[in-house]
């Protein structure tokens, strides 16, 4: 008996017969509306006390999420909170009206969270008085598993077959009140964590991976945000056309001026004057010898920022313009680390070699493993033991160096030989 075209054999079992099916993606159930409705936004002391005891009676873990108004407002709090456990349903948190939540992370115990990149998340809920005991990772989860895609919209739809809407992602949480669209997308985020989890935990196991995740999720318990910069001035955009410490020391005094004025306002410090203003300024009055009359700008964005703010830009400019030798910033601070990868072949030989060889293994183990190679170890902590390391390290030492850097067991475990043997196969001269 012949089949017809597209449908399966009447002989074929179920999964001969899937192989010969064409690929079919299934179609994707849009997620619009929260089960249990949109809940009203939590904005004083007793409601807030309402929630934790709702809380607390629930079972299972925790989802959690927070939203800030990066862009919008100064620094990275949160401007609304949302946590939802079964048995108590989904519960929006103003964090503004209520900004001491530790009753409802009292409720919560040792419950296991579930965030969604939980390094945007953690520091501003540490703010209000929310620590995690145990967490779940959904996106760190989904890269150890291996997905292209690791966007909270993505990974629902792959493990969860729903499309979820991301239009508010990048909104102004800080306005008040907020709109009953926004809160329904910030109710849906949190209603998918429990599910997601369970999938991609399930993924995880199904592979092996199970026990990095634990590790990497218990290392996630001290994370408290990224550690601050020294001259955080330096990174402003455009800023390597400005020549000179003079028109460095320009940079740095509009930066500090405008982080100021943009902490008094509570405003996004590009709000205030954008990177690519300050950058030009600096530029144009870099070899300049007295103040200038007038700032300006031939962009119409930037022009309009330069002229709200003319006369106090002229006054920082003058301000750095008079600013004694001694007291102008060095070109460039001094190195902290190992040199840029591209200057390693003239300064060391060997340890480019090494980093090379090590790079092309660790690129085929993470390609073997379906694990991202800067998941497998993070590139500074290679590029630091290669380039400060001992000269034959064993597999051992290699690992004891890794793990006081900061990497975890499962890591070390992968890694180590294969630096290891980067460095036996290229011997020190």
């Amino acid at each position: 008996m012949t089949a017809e075209p597209n449908e399966p054999a009447d002989d074929l079992d179920d999964d001969q017969a899937a192989d010969l099916a064409p690929d079919v993606v299934p179609e994707l159930v849009p997620l619009t509306h929260p089960r249990d409705g949109v809940p009203d936004v939590v904005v004083d002391q007793r409601t807030l006390m309402r929630a934790a005891e709702a809380i607390a009676s629930g079972t299972g873990p925790v989802g959690i999420d927070a939203e800030r108004a990066s862009g919008y407002r100064y620094g990275q709090r949160a401007y609304l909170v949302q946590i939802r456990r079964e048995g108590s349903g989904s519960w929006l948190i103003d964090p503004i009206a209520c900004p001491d939540l530790s009753p409802v992370g009292e409720a919560i115990g040792d419950a296991e969270w579930i965030l969604h990149a939980a390094t945007q998340d953690l520091p501003c809920l540490a703010e209000v008085g929310l620590h995690p005991q145990t967490l779940f990772d959904t996106e760190l989860g989904g890269r150890l598993a291996g997905l292209p895609r690791v966007g909270l919209g993505a990974m629902v739809e792959h493990y969860l077959g729903l499309q979820l809407a991301k239009e508010h992602s990048a909104v102004d949480w800080s306005v008040r009140p907020l709109p009953e669209p926004w809160l329904r997308y910030a109710a849906l985020d949190v209603e998918v964590l429990v599910d997601l989890r369970d999938a991609v935990a399930a993924e995880l196991a199904s592979q092996g991976k199970a026990a990095w995740a634990a590790e990497e999720f218990d290392h996630l318990l001290d994370f408290t945000g990224p550690e601050p910069r020294v001259d955080p001035w330096r990174r402003t955009s455009g800023m390597h056309k400005v020549r000179g410490r003079r028109g460095l020391a320009i940079v740095r005094e509009l930066w500090l001026w405008r982080d100021a004025v943009a902490q008094q306002r509570d405003t996004s410090p590009g709000r205030v004057l954008p990177d690519a203003a300050i950058s030009e300024i600096a530029i144009a009055n870099q070899r300049a010898t007295k103040p200038p009359r007038t700032v300006g700008s031939a962009e119409p964005r930037l022009a309009r920022s330069v002229r709200r703010h003319q006369e106090a830009i002229i006054e920082v400019v003058a301000r750095a313009l008079a600013l004694p030798e001694e007291d102008l910033p060095v070109l460039a601070l001094p190195p902290s680390g190992p040199p840029p990868p591209k200057a390693w072949a003239d300064r060391d030989p060997v340890a480019a070699a090494r980093l090379a060889r090590a790079r092309e293994l660790l690129g085929a183990i993470s390609e073997e493993l379906a694990v991202p190679v800067e998941n497998l170890l993070t590139p500074d902590l290679l590029r630091r033991f290669l380039w400060e390391g001992p000269a034959a390290p064993s597999t051992a030492e290699v690992a004891e160096a890794l793990t006081t850097m900061g990497a975890r067991r499962w890591q070390t475990t992968i890694t180590a030989p294969l630096i290891s043997l980067a460095c036996t196969e290229n011997p020190p001269a």
